[in-house]
């Protein structure tokens, strides 16, 4: 998300702007936020995931679903664009539109230098608030590190880390694993130190 709001709209202008335009906005308290773009690290990393998670989910209730989906956080009323989540059973929808959903259980976010801070930081204090979300990962793009947040009785969140390549991910809330080996493939990092 960028710093600085483009513009204040309601909402009804922000959804015009949405199906308008070319890029997409994050929607906070009327300050509409242009999302920036993924770079091609970014790119193959969310096509990895979307790809294996895609693979496991298959004849379950759960749905892997990309970055164009849009998720609206009812508790803060912050309308966001995950790079990707995962909704069990049902898609529970907001303001009758069928491109915002209410109902992750995983969601998943690659780190970018320019929205690193926020993703750790206020996006993830947003995310917190989602009853149904039981795990948050956070993956880096330049180096091996993922970082899994798992929702713990009483509203607690406990940290694994992952840093290397042999590792693997479960991810117990929807049965899934995610092996690094396979999130980082074809993924080549800068070798400068």
């Amino acid at each position: 998300m960028s710093a600085v709001p483009e513009h204040v709209l309601s909402l009804d202008e922000y959804f015009l702007l949405e199906e308008a335009g070319e890029i997409k906005h994050e929607y906070y308290q009327g300050d509409v936020y242009a999302m920036t773009g993924g770079s091609i690290v970014h790119n193959v990393i969310v096509a990895n995931v979307v790809s294996r998670l895609h693979q496991q989910l298959r004849g379950k209730s759960c749905t892997v679903y990309p970055s164009d989906l849009r998720l609206k956080i009812e508790a803060t009323g912050l309308y966001t664009y995950p790079d990707v989540l995962v909704i069990c059973g049902a898609p529970h929808t907001a303001d009758r539109r069928n491109d915002t959903a209410t109902n992750p259980t995983v969601l998943i976010e690659v780190l970018s230098p320019s929205t690193e801070s926020y993703d750790r930081g206020k996006k993830f204090q947003h995310y917190r608030s989602i009853d149904s979300l039981q795990e948050y990962l956070l993956i880096a793009q330049d180096g091996v590190h993922v970082e899994q947040y798992i929702r713990q009785e009483g509203g607690e969140w406990l940290l694994r880390e992952f840093t290397r390549i042999d590792g693997v991910v479960h991810l117990a809330s929807i049965e899934c694993t995610l092996a690094l080996a396979e999130v980082y493939e074809k993924v080549a990092f800068d070798e400068e130190g």
